[in-house]
C-alpha cells in the first residue's frame, strides 16, 4: 500500500495469519479490521478496495489490519466456508490486543465482519459491497456505514437494500460503480472519510 506497511504473523487457530498493518503518523486513535474478499476468488489483503479503506482508516487516524483468510498468500489452513474465517478474524484482534475496534470489510470479507459483530463489540462497522446473497448476514447494529455499488453485477443493490430495510438501516450507494468500484475508489474513500464522526 505505501512504504510505511508492515507485516505481521498472528497465531490463528488453523495456523499463522498474515497481515499487513499500516498506521498513522502520530498516536492512532483505534484499530481498523479490513477483512478482503472470497479467498476462492482472488480475494487478499491487496484487494484495491481493502487497500483504499486502509488508506481511508489512517487517513482518519487508526491503525489498519488487513489479514489474509486461512490458506490465502502466506496464511495457513484452508478456506472454511466462513466458519473459521470469522475465527481468524477474531484472532487478530485478540492477537492486537483491540479494544472497541471499528469492524470493515469488503463483499465476503464483509459479511464475515457482521458475523464478528455478533460475538466481539465493535466501535462501528464499514460494509463495502456486502455479500448478502451468498452468506447468511447478520443483522448489524444501528450506525453501520453501508456502502454499495449502484451498478453491483455480483451483490444486486436490491439485495442489500432488502437486506437492509427490516433493520432500518441507511445505505449509501455510489453511483455508477460496480462490485468492485472500477474508478470509484476515490468516490469509495470520500464515502467513508466524509461519513466519520
Amino acid at each position: 500500500m505505501r512504504a510505511g506497511t508492515r507485516r505481521e504473523t498472528v497465531a490463528g487457530p488453523a495456523g499463522r495469519i498474515e497481515c499487513a498493518v499500516d498506521e498513522p503518523p502520530s498516536a492512532p486513535r483505534g484499530l481498523a479490521l479490513i477483512a478482503h474478499p472470497h479467498p476462492l476468488f482472488g480475494g487478499t489483503l491487496d484487494n484495491k478496495v481493502v487497500q483504499t479503506l486502509a488508506r481511508a482508516f489512517v487517513e482518519l487516524g487508526y491503525a489498519a489490519w488487513r489479514p489474509n483468510f486461512r490458506g490465502v498468500g502466506a496464511s495457513e489452513g484452508r478456506y472454511d466456508e466462513g466458519r473459521g474465517e470469522v475465527e481468524d478474524l477474531a484472532a487478530v484482534l485478540h492477537h492486537a490486543k483491540a479494544v472497541d475496534p471499528v469492524l470493515a470489510g469488503f463483499s465476503f470479507g464483509a459479511a464475515m465482519q457482521a458475523k464478528l459483530g455478533t460475538k466481539v463489540a465493535a466501535q462501528r462497522m464499514v460494509l463495502i459491497g456486502v455479500a448478502v446473497t451468498n452468506f447468511e448476514v447478520p443483522p448489524v447494529p444501528p450506525g453501520t456505514l453501508v456502502i454499495h455499488g449502484e451498478v453491483d453485477e455480483t451483490i444486486p443493490l436490491q439485495a442489500v437494500l432488502d437486506w437492509a430495510r427490516p433493520q432500518e438501516l441507511p445505505v449509501l450507494v455510489v453511483p455508477g460503480a460496480d462490485h468492485f468500484f472500477h474508478r470509484k475508489l476515490p468516490a469509495l474513500k470520500q464515502a467513508v472519510t466524509g461519513n466519520w464522526r
